[in-house]
């Protein structure tokens, strides 16, 4: 199917509208550090895969090559219109990758000396989305439970003094916590990239490709049992790595990236399918779909419903229920509360997306709390949105008594420090330092509502003191201690 110049030019115009603002807030997540996004690297090796193929000639003709675009760039016309009207950027990401498909397409990349696959370069671009962190946030809690069972095993192979419960595990008296970035999710990703890479050189069909996620799942949760196991044994007997800290960087990020090769090695050695074989279809055959008219008009029809999708108000589909504020005490552990107004930026997100926050300060204690009903939207890590701030986050690690707490230390391009304490608690009671665990168990219950409890302090004060306001802060809000996890 051929298009006259114009028809085209409509067409692609209409494709870059729909195409502007996911690609704008895609690239602004790259350097945005409160998503942590490694997706430019993706972009990279897209823009390498493309330039291999393209640098080679076109060796075959498919002449539904763009009848298959224009189909293409419709469906993502419709994905846009999802993400536009339910206000998640994510959906308007995806629809980027079909964008993608339509283009290698169009550039014929599968028709070259030099083919690669337009579908896997499509999968490919998923990965330059942030969804390391969706994934983190929605299965982060049972890839930590499966991984620290899988460890336990491992390491009762090989040793008699270890303990496990949930995803604590104990080993020669010391204790190992896999806490959310010990859930694999990292490198799963990057073995799930490597696979995908793959398939764009070597083009499988999909019944051959599928069953070979599974295998790369299954082994990346090995490495990832691997990868816990070398550190608890580093944690527990240091002078095995000649008295180094198994969790400081670079070793700690070298045993991961070496577990990760070790875990995909299998795939690299045996990964070998059969590309898929087309036959050429003559330029000359007749593929048409109406008149030159009738595709000048489509042309001008898909412009002006990408306009009217750009046009459309946006309403969030996860928009919280109204929150009733909690009332805070007027003094905790001596010192007198002081109300603290919110920035406007946070009160335009909380009359966009609904819940509420609250912060007071405390003499050194700032005091702050989010309630929602929708934890995916509103609820994050400290270092999510203290790296956005333009804040150093380290994370320290977690503290169980008296009440489950991940703590991190803030640093300030000023070289002030504070440390930052948060626990989230839920309306039955629940209590968790983890925000995968806090999401885990609101997908099971989703009538609960969750609150964000974040305790910050400078770093220079005492920790007597720092205890018990903190101590205060726990018996004020009536936290209780967590459960014992939300898995079997």
């Amino acid at each position: 199917m051929r298009f006259p110049a114009p028809t085209f030019l409509t067409f692609a115009l209409a494709s870059l509208i729909l195409a502007y603002e996911p690609f704008r807030w895609l690239i602004g997540s790259w350097f945005d550090p409160s998503y942590s996004s490694t997706g430019a690297l993706y972009l990279v090796a897209i823009a390498a895969l493309l330039a291999r193929s393209l640098s080679s000639p076109v060796v075959r003709i498919n002449s539904r090559s763009r009848q298959t675009a224009v189909i293409l760039l419709a469906v993502s016309a419709l994905i846009r219109l999802a993400s536009q009207v339910l206000a998640i950027n994510v959906i308007g990401g995806f629809a980027l990758s079909l964008d993608i498909f339509a283009l290698a397409m169009l550039l014929r990349t599968g028709e070259r000396a030099r083919p690669v696959s337009a579908f896997w370069l499509s999968v490919l671009f998923l990965f330059t989305l942030p969804v390391e962190r969706i994934l983190q946030r929605v299965i982060g809690y049972p890839l930590q439970e499966l991984s620290a069972r899988l460890s336990c095993r491992g390491l009762g192979l090989f040793f008699n003094d270890l303990s496990c419960s949930g995803i604590r595990i104990e080993l020669a008296g010391k204790d190992v916590l896999v806490d959310l970035p010990c859930s694999g999710t990292s490198g799963l990703m990057l073995a799930m990239a490597c696979l995908v890479i793959l398939n764009v050189l070597y083009r499988p069909r999909l019944t051959t490709a599928l069953p070979w996620f599974g295998i790369v799942l299954s082994l990346s949760l090995l490495g990832n049992a691997l990868r816990i196991s070398v550190l608890a044994t580093g944690i527990a007997w240091p002078e095995s790595f000649f008295g180094l800290d198994v969790m400081a960087r670079p070793l700690h990020d070298m045993i991961g990236y070496l577990t990760l090769a070790v875990s995909m090695a299998p795939v690299l050695a045996f990964y070998r399918p059969r590309p898929v074989t087309e036959r050429p279809v003559p330029p000359c055959l007749p593929v048409r779909i109406g008149s030159r008219g009738t595709r000048e008009l489509g042309a001008l029809v898909f412009l002006a419903l990408a306009l009217v999708i750009v046009a459309l108000p946006r309403q969030a589909l996860d928009v919280s229920a109204a929150a009733k504020p909690q009332a805070l005490p007027a003094s905790l552990s001596g010192e007198v509360g002081a109300e603290e107004e919110l920035h406007p930026v946070e009160k335009r997100y909380f009359s966009q997306f609904g819940g509420h926050a609250q912060k007071k300060r405390y003499g050194p204690l700032a005091l702050t709390l989010v309630h929602t009903s929708s934890p995916l939207r509103h609820l994050h890590a400290p270092d999510d949105c203290l790296r956005g701030l333009g804040y150093d986050v380290e994370f320290l690690g977690t503290r169980f008594d008296p009440v489950p707490t991940a703590l991190y230390r803030a640093r300030a391009v000023t070289g002030e420090e504070w440390r930052v304490a948060v626990t989230f608690t839920s309306s039955d009671g629940d209590v968790t330092h983890n925000i995968a665990e806090a999401i885990w168990a609101w997908l099971q219950k989703p009538s609960t509502t969750w609150t964000s409890v974040q305790r910050i302090t400078p770093w220079t004060v005492p920790d007597g003191r720092r205890a018990a306001l903190e101590g205060a802060v726990i018996a004020a809000l009536d936290l209780h201690p967590t459960s014992e996890g939300y898995l079997p």
